[in-house]
């Protein structure tokens, strides 16, 4: 069985710390005459392939450089209109976003685990007017594709690379206007595809077993290329800034590409009857990109190990901005 005590764990963790120090130790410094000190951003929903990156960077770095969470939220028309009238007035906000309130919470747990540390969480709220005002651009960049689904990928991204929205100034709970000066951001994209984290995996594997899983898994990494890179790039890079992927890396690729299945991911695997806040040995997590949620459990971020997935377009509620029925592979209008 899949758990804490498998070398596949620590083998994990001194290839991804090798694959992520190739791309956040040479940095160049900021221009002298600047005043912003952070090099460093992380596209940060708070969720379990982003959060195990910021972890790992956390014992590559001094303990003096800041690293900024870029976490975005939008005010999606038609989940307030499904809301309906209430009397709350958090549900009209973004406070309600799955990614807002998860990374709070991991951010909660990164300060809690790795002290010494300004992690900044940075909270990008993006109006529908704005979203909007900004369409057309980015339907522009993410040409030549074209559908409702991009679109709703690539604004996430967009917002998030732009980096700018409120952090909280020292300990006062008052918001104040900030704008990240990294200009090299890391992406978790990659996790998902190498150890099987969409639901069409575990659907694969009900339906024909580890062969089925195998195959999904190659259909996914072969077209990562021409599905995710080109468009996700030319999104970010519009603000003039750089996205770097740890999960991509070559050598961490044909690691990944060479351990057998099982090792991995949990599918088919016996769960243990315990609750996973109390067994520390063999903790109760998902199966999907099980080995991913072990180091991270291992290293202490117990919360953000056994967080589900959860689409960034969805976890930001950029899917489906327009009031009435759009389908993902719908051509955007």
């Amino acid at each position: 069985m899949l758990g804490l005590s498998v070398p596949a764990v620590d083998a994990l963790l001194e290839n991804l710390r090798r694959s992520l120090a190739l791309r956040i130790l040479a940095i160049p410094p900021l221009p002298s005459n600047s005043e912003a000190s952070t090099k460093l951003a992380v596209l940060f929903s708070g969720g379990l392939d982003c959060t195990l990156l910021a972890r790992i960077a956390h014992n590559l770095l001094p303990l003096d450089q800041e690293v900024d969470l870029l976490n975005v939220a939008f005010e999606n028309p038609r989940v307030l209109k499904a809301a309906g009238n209430t009397s709350d007035p958090a549900v009209t906000g973004f406070s309600q976003c799955p990614d807002r309130i998860t990374g709070l919470k991991s951010h909660a747990e990164m300060q809690r685990v790795c002290p010494g540390r300004q992690w900044r969480f940075v909270a990008i709220d993006v109006t529908y007017a704005e979203f909007m005002s900004h369409r057309p651009q980015i339907v522009s960049l993410i040409y030549p594709h074209q559908t409702e689904m991009d679109l709703s990928i690539a604004c996430a991204l967009y917002f998030a690379a732009r980096g700018s929205g409120f952090v909280r100034s020292g300990c006062s709970p008052d918001l104040v206007p900030y704008t990240t000066s990294a200009r090299v951001l890391i992406s978790g994209l990659g996790a998902d595809e190498l150890f099987a984290g969409y639901t069409r995996h575990a659907t694969a594997f009900a339906r024909q077993g580890y062969e089925g899983l195998a195959d999904e898994l190659e259909l996914d990494y072969q077209r990562l290329g021409n599905r995710n890179l080109g468009r996700d790039d030319r999104v970010i890079s519009d603000w003039a800034r750089e996205v770097r992927y740890p999960y991509l890396d070559e050598d961490f690729l044909r690691w990944v590409l060479s351990l057998p299945i099982w090792e991995k991911c949990g599918f088919g695997q016996p769960e243990i009857a315990t609750g996973f806040l109390n067994h520390d040995e063999n903790p109760l997590l998902e199966p999907s990109k099980k080995l991913l949620r072990l180091l991270l459990w291992k290293l202490g971020m117990k919360f953000a190990a056994a967080e589900k997935k959860r689409a960034i377009q969805f976890g930001a509620r950029s899917a489906k901005m327009e009031v009435g029925k759009t389908k993902g592979t719908q051509i955007i209008s």
